[in-house]
């Protein structure tokens, strides 16, 4: 469904990713399903990544306050790079989580006002725009 003019599209709150596991490890988790320990594999594999950011964490924050990278969701809107351009200013964007490009921001503008864009995670944005700052996203 399409969104109206006053309605913005809804953001995803997650992204779907494969991964590829050995017998015995999917066996193993299809037990845990089995007996009820989780309602499906993929709740499994969410509380098992859950787990692992949870160990690291502090050791994440301190890499995001060392990097300055936003954590979580980062608009970048046409009135953003507008200003940015108006006043002269280049962005560095550096993300962790996501980042999305609005739709109206044209390839020029994003390659006039974005001098490098490293997202963590994913990046939303129209595909001329991703071509446009190819050589600047890392």
């Amino acid at each position: 469904m399409a969104a109206t003019p006053q309605q913005k599209p809804k953001t995803p709150d997650s992204e779907k990713i494969t991964i590829n596991l050995g017998f015995v490890d999917l066996g193993q988790i299809e037990l845990l399903v089995q007996e009820g320990f989780y309602s499906n594999r993929s709740d499994f594999i969410r509380t098992a990544i859950r787990n692992q950011i949870e160990r690291h964490a502090d050791t994440v924050r301190q890499i995001v306050v060392r990097k300055s990278v936003d954590l979580g969701l980062r608009h970048v809107t046409r009135k953003d790079l507008m200003a940015a351009h108006a006043a002269g200013h280049m962005l560095e964007i550096r993300a962790l989580g996501l980042v999305i490009i609005a739709p109206d921001v044209t390839p020029d503008l994003a390659r006039d006002t974005i001098s490098s864009l490293s997202v963590l995670g994913t990046l939303q944005a129209p595909d001329a725009v991703k071509t446009a700052l190819a050589d600047r996203i890392t």
